[in-house]
């Protein structure tokens, strides 16, 4: 059975949205019990946004996702990916990808009409709708394809997205645009094709903004939407003591761990956690239409919906522009 999704065609995106990698086991394996409470945490907590994509567990996240759906008859804003299709693995071994204990296949890269058409057929089973919100092509971009970038954007601008619009045409989504980790990319298409929104992941954030805080602004001005995932640099601004500190999926760096102890000892002197300044800092672009959170439990998911609506003083964020630690030209709340 699948499901109409409401949410496809009217309304503007929640301002907060749950991330859902972490539902794919990110780093570490979660059990399907405690994925079905991470989502209904979500629900409780009214973050009404699910951003998943078939590379994440293979194609698990977006299972669980569904198995949620089909079981409470949620109906969530929904967000996910194309641009690689999951092949059965066999008996070829599965590789990781960051996930522990992924699902059984094999994702590949594929920017083809046909392989976009393939995904999405994929990710419209596991979830068990008809239709998603927000469909956007997956990890184009230089840093991430290499020598390979010319040819696959080439790709991209003549079959993937002209695909995706088609796909928007005949009412399976509603807005299409790119879900990268690189403003370049972003630069590269917007001025070739029209897109209606944009998530980018850890590239503006509390404690990265001032490369992206132009083009940011020239999204703006464009009424292109803007999603924010990464809001807490792959964990690194939530973490809590002892908690292992990662950034872009990798070992934080050394700028970062420092540059984090800096942000989190002014915010303590205001009283606030860091994480909350962190989401609060991302929502206050006028550019951004969501911000994304991970979460992988329902203890996780209730404290990111209290971060939210954490009351800040104004005062915070003069003493981290005063301390350097904020761009004086960057949006914050009121």
């Amino acid at each position: 059975m699948t499901l109409h999704m409401e949410t496809a065609e009217t309304g503007k995106l929640p301002r907060f949205g749950l991330g859902a990698a972490g539902l794919g086991n990110l780093y570490s394996e979660i059990s399907e019990a405690e994925a079905m409470d991470t989502l209904l945490a979500a629900r409780d907590a009214g973050l009404d946004l699910i951003d998943t994509s078939p590379f994440y567990g293979h194609g698990l996240s977006e299972r669980r996702i569904g198995d949620c759906l089909a079981q409470t008859g949620w109906r969530p804003a929904l967000s996910t990916k194309v641009g690689r299709v999951l092949e059965p693995a066999g008996d070829s071994p599965v590789p990781d990808n960051g996930f522990a204990s992924p699902a059984p296949f094999i994702p590949r890269f594929d920017y083809s009409a046909g392989g976009i058409r393939r995904a999405f057929a994929g990710s419209r089973s596991r979830l068990g709708v008809d239709r998603v919100n927000t469909l956007l092509l997956h990890d184009i971009g230089r840093v991430t394809h290499c020598e390979a970038h010319e040819e696959i954007l080439l790709q991209a601008l003549r079959e993937a997205l002209p695909e995706m619009a088609a796909m928007k045409a005949e009412g399976l989504t509603a807005r299409i645009g790119l879900g990268v980790n690189e403003i370049e990319i972003c630069q590269e298409v917007i001025g070739q094709f029209d897109l209606d929104i944009l998530l980018i992941a850890g590239r503006y954030t509390l404690l990265e903004h001032e490369a992206s805080l132009n083009f940011l602004d020239t999204c703006h001005d464009r009424g292109i939407h803007v999603m924010i995932g990464g809001a807490f640099n792959s964990g690194l601004l939530a973490a809590a003591a002892g908690q292992p500190l990662h950034y872009d999926y990798d070992k934080a760096p050394d700028w970062a761990v420092e540059k984090t102890a800096r942000l989190r000892q002014i915010c303590a002197r205001f009283e606030v956690p860091l994480p909350a300044a962190a989401l609060q800092f991302c929502a206050a672009h006028p550019a951004v239409a969501t911000v994304l959170a991970g979460g992988r439990t329902s203890k996780e998911v209730r404290q990111t919906a209290d971060w939210t609506r954490t009351k800040i003083d104004p005062d915070l964020w003069a003493a981290l522009q005063g301390d350097g630690l904020i761009s004086e030209n960057a949006p914050v709340p009121a």
